[in-house]
């Protein structure tokens, strides 16, 4: 697990330590429930709606931060995978990956879907994580957005 960048009572926002996408192509974030559960199904409508908003909220900071940080992203894939964790003993964990893509990205290319060969193949092993300033600027960009009507918790009956 990465860095924490937001954390609420049911969900932790991570920057992930070894990301699918390297930041210049957009970076990685991982929003996932505290409480351990296999996949959405298993969500409680409130902890479904909390998930959704985290979702739009940390999109929104991500790519008004990352862009403040100089990083070209014209868009974030949302994907809720945990297609490797079927090979572990513990079974795969829900867990939304936020995928920043960006235009000028060379590896993880815009407009293309991303590539995600098994991680002992070396694809990722020259991949760089969001660092302390880009996790800052996204912080900051949650601050505002929080104050806003679209993310007040009243407004989605949280």
């Amino acid at each position: 697990m990465g860095p924490t960048i937001y954390k609420t009572d049911n969900f932790r926002v991570t920057a992930v330590e070894h990301p699918l996408v390297t930041r210049k192509d957009g970076g990685h974030i991982e929003i996932a429930p505290i409480v351990r559960l296999n996949d959405r199904t298993l969500l409680s409508p409130k902890l479904a709606i909390e998930q959704m908003r985290l979702t739009m909220l940390i999109g929104e900071a991500m790519t008004l931060g990352l862009n403040n940080r100089g990083i070209d992203v014209g868009r974030i894939n949302y994907q809720d995978n945990g297609n490797w964790g079927v090979f572990k003993p513990e079974g795969p964990f829900l867990h939304v990956h936020l995928y920043g893509r960006a235009k000028s990205a060379t590896i993880q290319k815009y407009g293309e879907a991303c590539q995600f060969p098994f991680r002992d193949t070396g694809f990722y092993d020259d991949f760089e994580p969001l660092n302390a300033g880009d996790i800052t600027e996204i912080q900051k960009q949650i601050d505002i957005l929080l104050k806003t009507d679209r993310y007040l918790l009243a407004n989605w009956n949280l």
